[in-house]
């Protein structure tokens, strides 16, 4: 099975055949941004490298549609939808709420925090965790907050 990046570089070249303007501008874009991001890092083009550095960029892309929303500029939040779309399909599906809860009061019972001193131990704990991937761990810190008095 190949991997995301893989699947990515492949999209690219299919865009290209097709004269997709706008789908091979914005995979050509992200597949720079992983190299990128490879290279800051010293390490080689893998699953979870290729996976932050999406969820990076459909987080960017999200914030500044926000921006452009506020801003009234239509044009350029649609242009940034479509982008969002075009980038989404390579992320995995994330759990959903009920799971996350689940595992956040699993990992908080076995690390045995008590306080949201010890938040970070919870954290490292999920991270080891399998599902980690699928977790936005901006919003499971302000599900853990919550959870620790």
């Amino acid at each position: 099975m190949p991997t995301t990046y893989e699947t990515l570089r492949a999209d690219i070249i299919t865009a290209m055949k097709a004269r997709d303007t706008a789908t091979a501008t914005a995979l050509r874009t992200m597949d720079a941004a992983i190299q990128r991001a490879s290279l800051d890092s010293s390490k080689p083009i893998d699953e979870p490298l290729a996976l932050s550095t999406l969820r990076k960029a459909v987080k960017n892309l999200t914030d500044a549609r926000t921006e452009f929303e506020k801003g009234g500029r239509a044009d350029l939040v649609a242009a940034n939808t479509a982008e969002i779309a075009i980038l989404q399909k390579y992320l995995p599906a994330g759990l959903d709420a009920a799971k996350v809860d689940a595992l956040v009061a699993e990992v908080i019972a076995t690390t045995g925090a008590t306080s949201k001193k010890e938040m970070g131990k919870v954290i490292a704990a999920l991270k080891q965790r399998p599902e980690a991937p699928l977790l936005d761990f901006g919003a499971v810190s302000k599900l853990i907050q919550a959870k620790l008095p």
